[in-house]
């Protein structure tokens, strides 16, 4: 299970990381990206879901990493924000999302350092 939930970690990191290089590659494709964020009740579900696990992963791996309070903190804030948002109709994720969005996509370029930054603290921990 550990192992798992290592892999899940390291592959969090890599998303971030590849999330920011994208933005700076492909910019549009990115924006369509989180454009599709809580979209419809599916997507909704799909991210909550995605945020569960890795939550889970973060809280079972974070003994083996550098930072584990932090990580294991995060890894509660993460399952809980995801269950919380499993309880609440998907339409009000959505009109969140709509609010939210274009401010990330406004300020895209800080997202993506925010993004390197948290992938490359993530995978220095992990390892």
């Amino acid at each position: 299970m550990t192992t798992f939930a290592g892999m899940v970690v390291i592959c969090s990191g890599l998303f971030l990381v590849g999330l920011a290089v994208s933005i700076m590659v492909i910019p549009t494709r990115v924006k369509l990206f989180l454009n599709s964020f809580a979209s419809s009740a599916r997507a909704h579900y799909i991210e909550q879901g995605l945020r569960l696990i890795s939550g889970a992963a973060f809280i079972v791996f974070a003994p083996q990493m550098q930072y584990s309070t932090v990580f294991r903190v995060y890894g509660w804030v993460l399952a809980l924000t995801a269950a919380g948002l499993f309880l609440i109709p998907w339409r009000w994720h959505q009109r969140f999302a709509e609010w939210v969005i274009p401010l990330a996509i406004k300020y895209i370029k800080l997202f993506a350092l925010g993004a390197f930054a948290l992938g490359v603290f993530i995978l220095y921990a992990a390892f």
